[in-house]
């Protein structure tokens, strides 16, 4: 399960989207996320699982790998739906039974909310996967460089997050190894009610974070032994320029809002 999760993974390619300017990658990414939540109708999501197939069949990336980080997500999935199925009210009443009633109304809703987990996880998971560690942080941080007039961390900040993103699969992948040592040495995580399970955790907790702090002060000595001072007068070995395949990836982005956004507001 834990292998699962792609968020934070690269996929190494030389592909049209991996080839985009990281700049241009958060930006779509952010107005994806927008555009996800100003869907009205059926056709919207149509519309923008058509650009979401169109990204992946670009980026090259296996539809299996992008679609296997829905697993650990789908009990959260299925209770979005049955939560907004059973107790949205409005429309026609489908079915009622043992005090519950589905309506039309509520249908629609679960599979709206469903739906916009799934293009959320998925899409978000796509600038991880096509953009190295590197150029995300070169990205964020000249983004946000238009704030240093106020001294805001620009750098720092986007070095952060980028270093949090990185270890998403380094501490699953530790988490996985001390689970399975637990579970060799007797512990069970699986039975027992859910206080249960939560006492059975801590063996799994300690090792854990005293993990991710000794990986944490290894990397602090490393960058400071390689005397890293910040972004102060840093240079890059690749410079970000924006190119025609990044205005192309904004303007068929840009048409794409355009068109959910006359189709749910404008459109009878």
């Amino acid at each position: 399960m834990l292998k699962d999760i792609t968020i934070g993974q690269y996929f190494p390619g030389n592909s049209p989207v991996h080839k985009l300017d990281p700049r241009v990658k958060i930006l779509l990414t952010f107005l994806f996320i927008v555009v996800i939540f100003l869907i009205k109708k059926y056709a919207g999501y149509a519309m923008i699982l058509a650009y979401l197939a169109l990204v992946i069949a670009l980026s090259k990336i296996p539809v299996k790998f992008v679609l296997k980080g829905l697993k650990p997500l789908l009990f959260i999935i299925i209770l979005t739906f049955a939560i907004n199925l059973f107790f949205t009210p409005g429309g026609s009443v489908l079915v009622q039974f043992w005090g519950l009633t589905i309506t039309s109304g509520g249908l629609q809703q679960g599979i709206f909310m469903a739906l916009r987990l799934i293009l959320l996880v998925t899409g978000t998971s796509l600038l991880t996967l096509t953009t190295s560690p590197i150029a995300l942080t070169d990205g964020i941080e000249l983004l946000l460089s238009p704030l240093k007039v106020i001294r805001f961390p620009a750098h720092e900040l986007a070095m952060m997050m980028t270093i949090a993103l990185r270890f998403i699969p380094t501490l699953l992948e530790e988490t996985d190894k001390i689970m399975k040592a637990q579970m060799a040495r007797g512990a069970d995580f699986e039975s027992g009610n859910l206080l249960q399970r939560a006492k059975s955790l801590v063996p799994l907790l300690v090792p854990l974070f005293i993990s991710a702090f000794r990986r944490a002060d290894e990397l602090a000595v490393a960058m400071e032994s390689r005397c890293y001072r910040g972004g102060e007068n840093r240079t890059r070995m690749k410079v970000l320029k924006i190119e025609h395949r990044d205005f192309g990836a904004l303007l068929i982005t840009f048409s794409l809002i355009a068109g959910i956004i006359w189709n749910s507001y404008f459109m009878g």
